[in-house]
């Protein structure tokens, strides 16, 4: 492998993109600090199950302190609190012409931005459902958006190489001028799935209790309300419209989104956010500070008050330090 797509964190959503691209003929190379999971791919393989697709894909694979050599493309697929310690890590493996592709979810083109220079990180916007199951087990649960842009919204030969290679694992991938938009839209439906995890109920029976709505319309509307101050008009993917919760929109406007997310978390096999199994299964650390987290400072940036967006935030952090437990009491404490 002269130059292979290096898939910095095999987890969910790099395993998922790395596991397609292997398969499909392009040399592939994941690294993971998961030992056990690194020997599974690079041995017996990497297995992808759900109702998507079903194929097992042998990959090589490293941890981080075996990787050696210099890499154009970096894809970055570690969870959002994991950003700022891979960034050392990966550094020294980047090509001085190379560049960054964030697969993740949030707004960690910030970080890498101030770490690498805009002009070597690349935006993706990314909405497929999986889940890490074990080592060498991935759930592919549902197929969504795919959204690839520049920062700077300038399109380059690579940002057509990496839509090429995202079109290969989602032909309804997009490319577009202004990913800053479609990473905003991810905020909104991300704090409401930071939500849904304060309780054991599904994403849709979440969705589906009117007496619920109050915290979908108002996290909706602070997320949006930051966003538009920041100068972004958030843009979301399907049937999920960011700015049916911008200011001045009634509550049926906002309503009606909901009920499309009641819908479409009902179809496929990931009945539970990955937020929720990072607390009820795995028993780790979300990644609420590295999401939910930046919304409060950002609004404070331009005057816009987020305190729904604080409360969800204090009571994930109870829930990860064993104050609280996942429940209806939880959730009711955000209503209040």
């Amino acid at each position: 492998m002269a130059d292979p797509i290096l898939i910095w964190g095999a987890g969910a959503i790099g395993g998922t993109l790395g596991a397609h691209w292997a398969r499909a003929g392009h040399d592939v190379l994941l690294v993971d600090t998961v030992a056990e999971h690194v020997e599974a791919c690079r041995t017996t393989g990497l297995a992808i199950t759900g109702p998507v697709t079903e194929f097992t894909q042998v990959i090589p694979a490293v941890t981080p302190a075996k990787l050696t050599g210099t890499y154009s493309r970096i894809v970055l697929a570690v969870k959002a609190q994991a950003t700022a310690a891979a960034i050392p890590m990966l550094a020294p493996h980047l090509k001085p012409d190379g560049f960054v592709f964030s697969a993740q979810n949030g707004l960690n083109e910030i970080a890498l931005s101030r770490a690498f220079g805009a002009e070597r990180v690349m935006g993706c916007f990314v909405n497929f459902g999986a889940d890490w199951h074990g080592p060498g087990q991935i759930l592919f649960g549902n197929r969504s958006a795919l959204v690839i842009g520049e920062l700077d919204g300038v399109t380059r030969p690579r940002t057509e190489a990496m839509f090429a290679l995202a079109r290969e694992f989602e032909p309804d991938a997009i490319l577009t001028p202004d990913i800053w938009s479609y990473l905003w839209g991810k905020m909104s439906y991300g704090a409401m799935l930071f939500a849904t995890a304060l309780n054991h109920d599904s994403m849709t029976e979440n969705f589906a209790d009117p007496a619920r709505m109050p915290v979908w319309l108002t996290l909706g509307r602070e997320v949006a309300a930051t966003a538009l101050a920041h100068g972004v008009t958030p843009r979301g993917f399907g049937g999920f419209d960011p700015m049916a919760f911008a200011p001045g929109q009634p509550d049926a406007t906002g309503e009606k989104i909901v009920h499309w997310l009641r819908d479409f978390t009902a179809v496929g096999a990931k009945t539970h956010s990955g937020i929720w199994r990072d607390l009820a299964v795995r028993k780790r650390k979300t990644e609420a500070d590295a999401q939910i987290g930046l919304i409060p400072p950002l609004a404070a940036e331009k005057g816009v008050q987020v305190p729904m967006s604080e409360k969800l935030r204090a009571l994930i952090a109870e829930i990860e330090t064993g104050k609280r437990e996942q429940s209806p009491e939880t959730f009711a404490a955000l209503l209040a």
